[in-house]
C-alpha cells in the first residue's frame, strides 16, 4: 500500500499536541502515529511533510517540528471538515525514489478526493506532484506563487529551479495551463518571458498582484495545483534572512493568495516549498496552511459541479467573435465559454468555462478581446 511510504510522527509533535487545550487545531487533527493510522474515509484535507531537498542547493537535513508545533497551537474557525497528519515522506536513497513515493502517496488521496497540503523542501517536488494526475485522464492546470518561472536547460537534470521545463516536456503532457503568480522581471531572462507568451501561458508581475490581488481569484479558481515558493515572500515578512529577498509578498497578500487557492472548487492539491526550516518561516507557513483551510470552509461547490441554470448568461457579440459569459447567481462570479472546437488534437473534450472577472466581462462589452480567453482557445487548438 503506497502509505508505508509515510513515517509517523515524532513523539516530541505528539507530546506537544497533548500538552495543548482542546480548543487548539491540535486537538481536531487525526495523526499518524506509530501505533495507528488515520481512517480516512471522512478526511477532507490531509497534511504531509516531504523531508527533501536535494534539488535546491542546501545540503542539510531538516525536519518540520516548528512548522507543526506552530500550526496547532493556532485555533481553528469554524471548521467541520476532517483534517489529518499524515506524517513524513522521508528522503529516499536517490531524489527519484522520494518522487516515486511522492507521486503515488498523492494519486491515491487525489484519488479519494482528499485535499493533500504538500510541505517540501525544493520546489522540484512539484513535478511528481503534477505527475501524481497522470492516471485520471484530465488536462492539468498549474499556478506557481514565484518570484521566478523555473525553466532550464533540456538536457539539465531536474532541480528547483528547472522543474517546469521537464513538466512541459516530459510525455504523458497532461498540462493544458501554466500561470505565475508574482514574477519579478530582474529575476527571468527576456527569452523566458518570451516563452511564457509563445506557449501562451499566464504571467503576472509582483506589481500587478500587489496593487490588486483579487486579480488572482480567476486565476486559482481554473486551477488544480497550487505550487508555492517561499521565496516569494521578502524576507522582512518570511524571517528568511539567509537569503535576502527584499522584495517580494507580504505576509498579509501571500495569506490572502492562500485563502484564495482554498476558497477554488478545482484546486485539489497544495504545495509549499523552499523555506529554511527555522521558526521565523514556520510561523509564516502555519498561517498559509490556516488560511487555505479557511477559504476551503467557504467553498461554493459552483462550476465544473455545479448547473448552469444556477448562472444568468449574458452574450457579447464582437466582430469576429460571440463570447458567452456566465454569472453566479449564488456568488456573483464570473465564468466565460471555450467552446468546443472539432479538430483532430483538441485538448478539451467539450466546451468549458473559464473564470474570469467582472472588468473583463465589461472590458468585452467595450470590444475587448479578454486576453486570458484567447490564450485558451490557441492553447485548445495548437
Amino acid at each position: 500500500m503506497e502509505f508505508h511510504f509515510l513515517a509517523p510522527l515524532e513523539t516530541e509533535i505528539l507530546n506537544y499536541i497533548d500538552s495543548l487545550s482542546s480548543q487548539h487545531l491540535g486537538s481536531k487533527v487525526v495523526l499518524h502515529t506509530s501505533e495507528d493510522f488515520p481512517d480516512l474515509k471522512q478526511v477532507k484535507i490531509a497534511i504531509i511533510g516531504v523531508l527533501e531537498n536535494r534539488g535546491s542547493d542546501k545540503t542539510e537535513n531538516y525536519n518540520l517540528t516548528y512548522f507543526r508545533k506552530e500550526l496547532y497551537s493556532l485555533f481553528p474557525g469554524n471548521w467541520n471538515a476532517s483534517i489529518a497528519d499524515l506524517g513524513n515522506i522521508l528522503a529516499g536513497e536517490s531524489i527519484g525514489d522520494t518522487y516515486f513515493a511522492l507521486q503515488n502517496v498523492i494519486a491515491s488521496l487525489i484519488k479519494q478526493r482528499i485535499i493533500p497540503i504538500v510541505i517540501g523542501g525544493s520546489q522540484d517536488l512539484t513535478y511528481p506532484l503534477y505527475r501524481a494526475y497522470d492516471n485520471l485522464e484530465q488536462m492539468v492546470n498549474l499556478v506557481a506563487i514565484d518570484s521566478r518561472f523555473d525553466f532550464g536547460k533540456e538536457s539539465e537534470a531536474i532541480s528547483a529551479s528547472s522543474y517546469l521545463t521537464k513538466i512541459i516536456l516530459d510525455e504523458p503532457n497532461n498540462l493544458f495551463n501554466y500561470s505565475n503568480l508574482g514574477y519579478q522581471t530582474y529575476y527571468n531572462s527576456q527569452e523566458e518571458i518570451d516563452l511564457i507568451e509563445k506557449l501562451f501561458f499566464d504571467a503576472y508581475r509582483l506589481g500587478d498582484i500587489s496593487s490588486n490581488i483579487s486579480i488572482s481569484e480567476p486565476v486559482f479558481r481554473d486551477a488544480d495545483i497550487v505550487s508555492l515558493d517561499l521565496m516569494s515572500v521578502k524576507s522582512a515578512d518570511s524571517g528568511n534572512f539567509s537569503t535576502f529577498t527584499p522584495n517580494g509578498f507580504t505576509g498579509k497578500e501571500i495569506c490572502s493568495l492562500s485563502r484564495y487557492a482554498g476558497i477554488s472548487d478545482k484546486v485539489s492539491l497544495l504545495g509549499i516549498f523552499n523555506h529554511t526550516d527555522k521558526m521565523q518561516d514556520s510561523v509564516l507557513i502555519a498561517q498559509i496552511v490556516w488560511y487555505f483551510i479557511e477559504g476551503f470552509h467557504y467553498r461554493s461547490n459552483e462550476y465544473p459541479f455545479g448547473s448552469k441554470e444556477n448562472y444568468l448568461k449574458y452574450i457579447v457579440p464582437l466582430e469576429e467573435e460571440e463570447l458567452v459569459f456566465y454569472k453566479s447567481n449564488k456568488t456573483e462570479r464570473w465564468w466565460i465559454e471555450i467552446p468546443f472546437i472539432s479538430v483532430a488534437n483538441n485538448k478539451l473534450k467539450k466546451s468549458t468555462l473559464l473564470p474570469c472577472s467582472y472588468e473583463e466581462y465589461l472590458a468585452a462589452c467595450n470590444q475587448e478581446l479578454p486576453e486570458r480567453w484567447w490564450k485558451a482557445q490557441r492553447k485548445n487548438i495548437v
